[in-house]
């Protein structure tokens, strides 16, 4: 045992036990020791309460093993979240936007970063507050299947192979590459089929078939597990297919466990073992609803049911082992952390706090948020000079906050707000006047307009509408919402329409409206009216410089939508209705208002000449059948040219998409396979190169078996999805390969 003087120390360095020459410590605090070793040694030599208590999110401490108090949940959303000052980067939606997985790791190096260097220090001052730890819950992998869900805007969009890339990009990034430490531990939620409604997700029974099971809600979550290893996986508050996701034996142990191989914890969703006899009434009560878990498969508690697994032992509902089983598991993720190790092992505890919001983790914000923003029409009134005598900016979300920040965010003492920027990008000489003008969802009670009248004097007026956390989130986060955060109504408040309409009457110079928001939303009218839309997303700290330098011109728009706008929910099945039938681009038939994979620029492109090679490396043609060489593993090549054929250097984003025909296995209308984002200069080409794996053009059945096609494919490669919608819009029309399968 360690001397008392010697234990303080220790717990105020993050919980490990320093090796004191003086005295022999416990095999659990030798850092030499295998770690299977030291973890049953630890669970050894405590009792059955302590146990427990060590499984629900606020650990207690153990004084007399030296272990500190310990707070599992963090979040991590897009930079650390209530957790002090921070990066603050672009809402997940905006970050798939971006269409760019290596920008996304990147960002989850630069979070973990912080993560690392904010625990420390918050260590060394003997703080263990909740949101101060190192295991974090994030990135959120559900799919945004309806625009209604007000925690869409926490995802990477509607498209599973989208969400898996981006997801595992983040993962990897956040976790760091260390062979023996893990930097902070990511987690994959909400374990599975989650995706509202939010009012009833304590007692909502989500029904999915298993085609739509393997083929759109698991695909991510798939890759987090088995290519990015994420550490957590949190089961969600709803019931899948009858069963609480929190005990739920396919999903946990047939899936989870005995498919992929999962080898960190299950966490659940805050008070979701609450939900199991209180809102699906499944069990009777505390006990055996902790027990029922316990059995299942999970380890941690967001809180307090854990605490009765010490009666459902003494009502014999569960054994002891059982409970040292879901120990082990969840240790293994602390010492995995460094919490048992002396301070100076772990190069993590070198990060110094000069990496929180420093210029690196600003301009990657920057960088970001530029790439997010999507031009969704253009007249020719973008981009704009910087010089006109005068502009006038208005609107309820110019100078707002909040729809720099969306859901689950920090704090930072320099957030630039669209009018911020704006206002730093004009020359001198030059006027800028702002007024709010309205406000956010309902009719100015004063009714006398300064605004609209003024507006139309200027050489250029640029409104900032759309929608923020105060309209959509999550269950009690949008005080404005008489909906738990979903948006039932799919329109943007009327009172935007109409204020818009105003400053269009008789307005002989251009309106560009700014639109905030983290979901589709109908923006019919704004397109109609507006002389260009620019979708910006919640677009983090340096929002308002990204979209400065949109509006005037400093860089070219490249984000595209990575879900669809319908034009109305009467397109959309019910919001209950989980079945991907009429659902996002992959399976809805209807014609939308924007489409998945949409985005204008201030350049065009030219995609030509793409070419598809077999496994024998010689170019397929429709008529030939691949070789069945392909069939064991072997690989397609895909290539084509891009040309940049206009003025400006731009980024572009290339994408791939597939659609089967005349196959009698269900298949998506569309599937994206494939995405780069590139850049070229005015008049420049580039070779793209796509490669597709058996792995990518099968099917999944009826049965959810992925299955290999006997069937025409014919492969896109452009910078929409390919769709006469898209067309329309303005998008250049794809290069497209067909092949056959025999």
């Amino acid at each position: 045992m360690l001397s008392p003087r010697i234990a303080l120390v220790c717990m105020l360095l993050g919980g490990c036990a320093a090796t004191v020459s003086a005295q022999k410590a416990a095999p659990y605090l030798d850092p030499g020791l295998p770690l299977e070793v030291r973890v049953k040694d630890l669970i050894s030599r405590m009792t059955l309460e302590e146990k427990v208590e060590e499984m629900v999110n606020n650990a207690a401490p153990i004084p007399r093993l030296q272990i500190p108090a310990y707070d599992w949940w963090s979040e991590a959303l897009h930079g650390v979240a209530r957790s002090g000052v921070a990066t603050v980067f672009p809402e997940p939606i905006g970050m798939a936007a971006t269409f760019d997985d290596s920008l996304v790791h990147q960002v989850g190096t630069a979070i973990s970063d912080e993560a690392r260097a904010m625990y420390n220090a918050a260590v060394k001052q003997g703080y263990r507050e909740r949101f101060g730890g190192l295991t974090f819950w994030t990135p959120n992998v559900n799919i945004f299947r309806d625009p209604r869900w007000g925690r869409g805007q926490e995802t990477y969009g509607e498209d599973p192979y989208l969400t898996a890339h981006m997801g595992v990009a983040l993962v990897k990034g956040m976790q760091g590459d260390n062979p023996r430490y893990l930097k902070i531990a990511a987690c994959a939620k909400h374990y599975a089929v989650h995706s509202g409604p939010e009012k009833l997700r304590h007692v909502f029974n989500a029904q999915v078939s298993p085609h739509d099971l393997w083929d759109t809600y698991l695909p991510a979550f798939h890759a987090l597990v088995t290519e990015a290893k994420v550490e957590a996986v949190m089961c969600a508050y709803n019931r899948t297919n009858d069963e609480a996701c929190c005990a739920n034996t396919f999903l946990l142990r047939d899936v989870l466990k005995d498919q992929w191989g999962f080898k960190g914890h299950v966490v659940t969703d805050c008070d979701a073992l609450e939900d199991i006899y209180k809102g699906h009434q499944l069990v009777a009560d505390k006990v055996h609803a902790a027990a029922l878990a316990l059995q299942r498969g999970v380890s941690l508690n967001c809180g307090d049911t854990y605490l009765a697994l010490k009666d459902a032992v003494a009502q014999g509902l569960v054994i002891q082992g059982q409970v040292d089983s879901a120990l082990a598991v969840l240790l293994r993720t602390r010492f995995k952390l460094g919490l048992f190790d002396p301070p100076a092992n772990n190069p993590y505890n070198r990060i110094p706090v000069s990496v929180i919001n420093s210029p690196a983790h600003r301009a990657l914000a920057l960088d970001a948020a530029r790439k997010s923003i999507v031009l969704l029409k253009n007249n020719g009134a973008l981009p704009l000079k910087d010089n006109l005598a005068r502009y006038y900016l208005c609107g309820p979300n110019a100078a707002a906050t909040d729809v720099l920040l969306g859901n689950y965010y920090g704090v930072n003492p320099h957030l630039v707000t669209i009018l911020e920027g704006l206002s730093s990008h004009i020359q001198p000489g030059s006027q800028m006047q702002y007024k709010q003008g309205i406000l956010l969802d309902r009719d100015n009670i004063n009714p006398i307009d300064w605004t609209t009248g003024d507006a139309r004097s200027a050489d250029a007026c640029i409104v900032v509408l759309g929608i923020s956390g105060l309209l959509e989130g999550e269950e009690g986060e949008s005080i404005a919402s008489a909906s738990a955060g979903d948006r039932l109504d799919y329109n943007i408040p009327p009172n935007q329409i109409d204020f818009l309409r105003k400053l269009k009457v008789a307005n002989p110079h251009p309106v560009i409206a700014v639109i905030t928001g983290g979901s589709p939303m109908n923006l019919a009218a704004i397109q109609d009216l507006a002389d260009a839309v620019v979708l910006a997303w919640y677009p983090g700290e340096e929002g308002g410089n990204a979209v400065a330098d949109v509006v005037f011109g400093k860089i070219s728009p490249s984000g595209k939508l990575p879900v669809t706008f319908p034009k109305s929910l009467d397109q959309l099945p019910a919001y209950t209705d989980y079945s991907m039938k009429g659902r996002t681009y992959r399976y809805m038939d209807a014609e939308p208002l924007y489409p998945f994979g949409f985005g204008l620029s201030y350049t065009t492109f030219q995609y030509s000449g793409l070419t598809v090679r077999g496994p024998n490396k010689t170019p397929l043609t429709k008529t030939q059948a691949l070789l069945p060489a392909f069939r064991k593993g072997q690989t397609l090549q895909v290539s084509l040219t891009v040309t940049n054929t206009g003025k400006r250097a731009s980024d572009e984003v290339v994408q791939l998409y597939l659609s089967h025909k005349g196959t009698t296995t269900p298949a998506p209308i569309y599937a994206l396979k494939g995405f780069k984002r590139i850049r070229l200069g005015a008049g420049t080409s580039t070779k793209v190169h796509f490669t597709l794996t058996p792995e990518l053009l099968s099917l999944i059945n009826e049965e959810g078996q992925a299955v290999q096609p006997t069937d025409s494919i014919d492969i896109y490669v452009g910078g929409s999805l390919p769709s006469a919608r898209s067309l329309a819009l303005g998008a250049v029309a794809p290069a497209k390969a067909s092949i056959d399968i025999r």
